[in-house]
């Protein structure tokens, strides 16, 4: 896809009539396919269930002993661009201040050797990029901009395909009403067409994938990498650690783990870090556990298995003082189903599916993602 939807903000400017598009999920490439087409003269409200926009980055807050609010980047903790599209768009995040450069070195720690292994080198594709003051302040400014209204606390439950209507999707929320009629959907939460929705939920997905059998096709097997994160709450900075983010090797517990108070505008009232499972070992909880709320007692557990671990580096000189886990069961794809197209393409329903399971599985492949699907409604609103 060009780059032009990107630098012409008033590209379909001469559309008389605006064209009505519902985006379903205010994760990063929801949010950006959202801003892309309301910068174009599009009539945009985006749906989400959650309380507010970021999906897998979200920010969560948890509450100190000493009654002080704390933040945790407990999902994507950063990310980096290759692609021109993309980094145009990140540059003007930074221009508008709600993105910055993470300039922390991460290094490599050998659970087999129990041995540092060194600092990591990278060029400019190696720099690390955040979200600030969390990495949901992308989603909050872009589900913010003019001509975008967001629409919180609303999960859709079903999308109703009426051909002879001049506004032919009709959406209902889960308790049956109706929330509105739109010229097209752009489908960013995958729980929306995925068959898995209903292996875990025992619900059919919003979206009758009998609409689209040629896209249901390639939807039906979109396997994940389960993950469960661990933030960590210390009084005390941990001053043995020679890196502020360190990549585990040889360990069946840990993947990485990174000190989310040292990015730029977070606070420094504590040293906060967040610690990410191998999806083995995530696997091997939800073998046990299933997929339904976990409770009190396999999160302490879950908690104290993670910890132990990080301890183990010799590493960590202090105990936290706050100390919870979170499971990302199905956030994390494992494949990509359009690397080519960017998106799912429905013309003649006007329905753009994405997210990073159509790219690669980062932020920078939802991003891309949600361009693309932009870029197909916008073509289709030029034709009405």
């Amino acid at each position: 896809m060009s780059g032009s939807i990107l630098s012409s903000p008033a590209i379909m400017s001469n559309v008389s009539v605006a064209m009505k598009v519902a985006v379903i999920g205010s994760g990063i490439s929801g949010a950006v396919c959202a801003s892309t087409l309301a910068r174009n003269g599009v009539s945009v409200t985006i749906f989400d269930s959650g309380r507010g926009p970021g999906g897998r980055m979200s920010q969560r807050r948890e509450v100190g002993e000493d009654g002080k609010e704390l933040t945790f980047d407990h999902g994507a903790p950063f990310f980096s661009v290759t692609s021109p599209d993309a980094m145009a768009l990140v540059h003007e995040w930074e221009s508008r201040g709600f993105v910055s450069q993470w300039k922390q070195a991460f290094g490599s720690f050998d659970c087999a050797s129990n041995k540092f292994l060194g600092v990591q080198q990278g060029g400019d594709d190696a720099k690390k990029y955040v979200g600030v003051p969390g990495m949901n302040s992308i989603s909050k400014a872009l589900c913010n901009q003019s001509g975008v209204e967001s629409m919180f606390g609303t999960g859709i439950a079903k999308l109703e395909w009426l051909e002879e209507e001049r506004l032919p999707w009709l959406l209902k929320d889960s308790k049956g009403e109706n929330v509105g009629r739109f010229d097209g959907v752009v489908a960013s939460d995958k729980n929306v067409v995925s068959p898995r929705f209903t292996q875990v939920t025992g619900q059919p997905p919003a979206l009758d994938l009998d609409l689209i059998p040629e896209l249901a096709t390639k939807l039906q097997d979109i396997p994940v990498r389960p993950c469960f994160s661990l933030m960590l709450a210390f009084k005390e900075p941990l001053s043995l650690m020679p890196a502020k983010g360190l990549s585990f090797k040889n360990s069946e517990i840990l993947s990485w783990a990174h000190c989310d108070s040292t990015k730029p505008g977070r606070s420094t009232d504590s040293e906060r870090w967040i610690l990410h499972s191998t999806p083995g070992y995530a696997n091997s909880v939800i073998a046990k556990t299933g997929l339904q709320k976990l409770s009190s007692e396999t999160l302490n557990k879950i908690s104290e298995e993670m910890f132990k671990e990080f301890q183990c580096s010799g590493l960590v000189n202090s105990l936290p003082f706050l100390m919870k886990a979170h499971r990302w069961g199905s956030a994390f794809p494992a494949k990509s189903i359009a690397v080519e197209e960017r998106c799912l393409w429905d013309r003649n329903r006007n329905l753009a599916i994405c997210g990073d399971f159509c790219v690669s599985p980062n932020v920078e492949g939802a991003i891309l993602s949600g361009l693309a699907a932009a870029s197909k409604l916008l073509q289709a609103s030029s034709c009405l």
